[in-house]
């Protein structure tokens, strides 16, 4: 397998892509949005339960990035860094929201297609459980158990993302766990 001439970038790791980018490589910063865009925008869209808002959460955590990229401390926790942006984002979004906050399945899309309607029916309403019983979770809760689970981010990294302790972490992620298997009982 031979790489191009014209993407090297693609090759390279985040410290030294984040480091380029800092330096105003535009380049280099593509190849950062095409490695983050999808574990940004699923997280997003998890935690609100609506594309539209994870499309624009995404959008504006990209924008934001690369004007504040200068700022980046360490190039090595880039990842980390648009983890905890798109938290916060996310966090701020559940916030400014009425209280009521309604999950339409149909928004939802399914990340599976299925050959058999029956078993599709089946996991789309597995589905909806789930988005629905996220969405009864604190925000918190939720960003911590997403970021967990779905992310497989370690729990130092959730506790710097969301700005708290590790022992914190683990309460929440425990109580978000507990109250998800109880909600999911029925799909067993």
């Amino acid at each position: 397998m031979s790489t191009t001439a014209t993407a090297p970038e693609a090759a390279l790791d985040d410290a030294t892509l984040a480091g380029r980018a800092r330096d105003g490589d535009v380049r280099a910063y593509e190849q950062l949005v095409l490695r983050y865009q999808g574990p940004m925008f699923r997280l997003a869209a998890k935690m609100l339960a609506d594309r539209g808002e994870a499309e624009d959460v995404t959008q504006e955590v990209f924008l934001n990035a690369w004007r504040r990229v200068g700022q980046l401390q360490d190039d090595s926790a880039f990842a980390g860094w648009l983890y905890r942006m798109t938290t916060n984002r996310c966090l701020n979004v559940i916030r400014s929201r009425q209280p009521s906050a309604d999950v339409d399945p149909d928004t939802t899309a399914s990340p599976r297609t299925d050959t058999h309607p029956e078993h599709a029916a089946q996991v789309n309403s597995q589905l909806a459980a789930l988005t629905a019983a996220l969405q009864r979770l604190t925000p918190e809760q939720r960003a911590c158990w997403l970021l967990r689970e779905v992310h497989g981010r370690s729990y130092d990294e959730i506790a710097e993302i969301v700005g708290t302790n590790g022992t914190a972490v683990r309460g929440r992620i425990a109580r978000a766990r507990a109250q998800l298997a109880e909600v999911m009982k029925p799909w067993r």
